[in-house]
């Protein structure tokens, strides 16, 4: 999990052959409308986003969830989230993994809360379980879907 400011993407973007042309569209939103919600094609499968333009579900509702074939860059571009993260590891209780969806929900809760303002995205990898949208506010979030 890497937790920084969209001004500092740059650094990020050798990690993987995909996160420059990810940071690229997310930089680039600021300077358009928002956009509507639902899925954003960028780069086909390989990499594409989802707006989110609803308010957080609190932390108690926030699913804790991981993803094997897409990492998450998730993007805060207005408001306030909150997200809960926890190394994925053998003892979490797992409700089935869905193939279509990249998508596993977990019975644990995670073990820390990180504050994420406007501003500011988090990278989560397949071994990071995640429970996002746990901020209790409006928020527009961008979140891009790089394939690992």
């Amino acid at each position: 999990m890497i937790l920084d400011t969209i001004h500092n993407a740059e650094r990020y973007e050798a990690m993987h052959p995909g996160f420059k042309a990810a940071f690229h569209w997310l930089r680039r939103q600021k300077a358009v409308p928002r956009l509507p919600a639902g899925r954003q094609e960028i780069d086909g499968n390989r990499l594409y986003a989802s707006v989110i333009t609803e308010g957080g579900r609190g932390q108690a509702q926030a699913r804790f969830e991981t993803h094997r074939r897409y990492i998450d860059i998730q993007y805060v571009v207005e408001g306030f989230d909150l997200m809960g993260w926890r190394h994925l590891d053998p003892t979490l209780t797992g409700k089935g993994f869905d193939a279509a969806k990249d998508l596993e929900f977990f019975q644990e809760r995670p073990e820390w809360w990180i504050p994420v303002p406007a501003g500011h995205f988090v990278i989560f990898f397949p071994e990071d379980a995640h429970a996002p949208m746990a901020g209790d506010g409006p928020m527009y979030k961008l979140v891009a879907k790089v394939e690992v």
